[in-house]
């Protein structure tokens, strides 16, 4: 039994490649995990100067109901300037922002085959001996992003530079007004870092960044001898302060039951190391600081907000409400271990 989206998909490609012919589109499967866009694999198959051809193909749709409201444009753009970079990513391939084709807007990208993104997979002790391996690609990676020019990337159509000075504050305002909006509960501990981080403003950003917004382990694709191949979900990119990604992949939430391993893979200071030979950048220690517990609020903001989603009947999908219950309790412990009142 095909899927109903099938010959949709295939109806809309070939519009795009006149040059094919007898495009078809086969084995369409939803990937489960990510809560903000729905991901379907598919196959590709067409004819072309009297060749017949096949591709593995991404298609992600924007859902009824989404985790975080964002822009596909921006995703789709984020992805397009980096790919034939020193930051892997798949080749993007068409957007569409009308929702006639498939119901939903959506992107058709190429698949990176043969790869694991699974932090459990990548931190079962399979992978211990290519694990330092895997931190210096992870943080040098986030270094090149980092070092890279918004502006030769042609980022700034799609993306709103902030001045260098209110970086930090145009975050905390939209975070802070996303919890505002969707707490269903008081959050004193959150409170609390929220007054400290405003009494407490960062120095300006050194320069403006791309900012990837959600780099993590589990946000790319790595292989048995610890490369690594692709950079993910790229949604809540924006331009700002290189600090930012730093501090929410030094969270301590991400440390996957490591404790003190940056990522489960590696101490803080080591991946600040890395970030700092690869980017050019420094990380001084107080900014990377109120960053790393800004990003402990960000993270309370993404939790909260999968709960009111889940609570308003938006989204009943239970990959909502298991952060709901699990990870507001814990990032609250993860603000207080930064806080140091733990």
């Amino acid at each position: 039994m095909g899927h109903a989206l099938e010959p949709r998909l295939a109806a809309y490609i070939a519009g795009r490649m006149p040059e094919a012919a007898d495009v078809a589109v086969s084995a369409l499967e939803r990937i489960s995990g990510g809560a903000s866009r729905e991901t379907y694999r598919f196959t590709l198959s067409w004819t072309e100067a009297g060749a017949e051809r096949t591709r593995r193909l991404i298609l992600r749709r924007d859902p009824p109901a989404s985790l975080i409201d964002t822009e596909r444009r921006v995703e789709f753009e984020a992805y397009r300037a980096f790919h034939n970079s020193a930051v892997p990513v798949p080749e993007m391939l068409w957007l569409e922002e009308a929702a006639d084709a498939l119901d939903h807007p959506f992107f058709v990208a190429e698949e990176l085959c043969g790869y694991q993104a699974s932090p459990q997979m990548l931190l079962s002790g399979a992978f211990d001996a290519v694990l330092p391996r895997v931190a210096e690609a992870k943080w040098a990676i986030l270094g090149e992003i980092a070092k890279a020019d918004p502006g030769a990337l042609d980022l700034t159509r799609w993306m709103e530079p902030p001045p260098l000075d209110a970086c930090w504050k145009r975050e905390l305002d939209h975070w802070e007004a996303l919890i505002d909006k969707d707490q269903a509960e008081p959050l004193p501990v959150t409170r609390a870092a929220i007054r400290w981080l405003r009494a407490n403003p960062p120095p300006p950003a050194q320069k403006l960044s791309v900012v990837h917004g959600d780099y993590r382990t589990g946000n790319f694709l790595f292989d048995e001898a610890g490369d690594i191949h692709g950079i993910l979900d790229w949604e809540m990119s924006h331009l700002g302060d290189p600090l930012e990604d730093l501090g929410w992949s030094l969270q301590p939430i991400w440390t996957f039951g490591r404790a003190g391993q940056a990522g489960g893979l590696c101490s803080p200071d080591e991946a600040v190391a890395i970030w700092e030979r690869a980017s050019g950048l420094k990380a001084d220690p107080a900014a990377l600081h109120w960053w790393i517990l800004f990003n402990c609020v960000k993270g309370q903001g993404i939790w909260v907000g999968s709960a009111a989603a889940f609570n308003r009947g938006g989204n009943r999908a239970p990959i909502m409400i298991y952060p709901a219950w699990w990870l507001i309790n814990a990032q609250d412990r993860a603000m207080l271990q930064v806080m140091g009142r733990l």
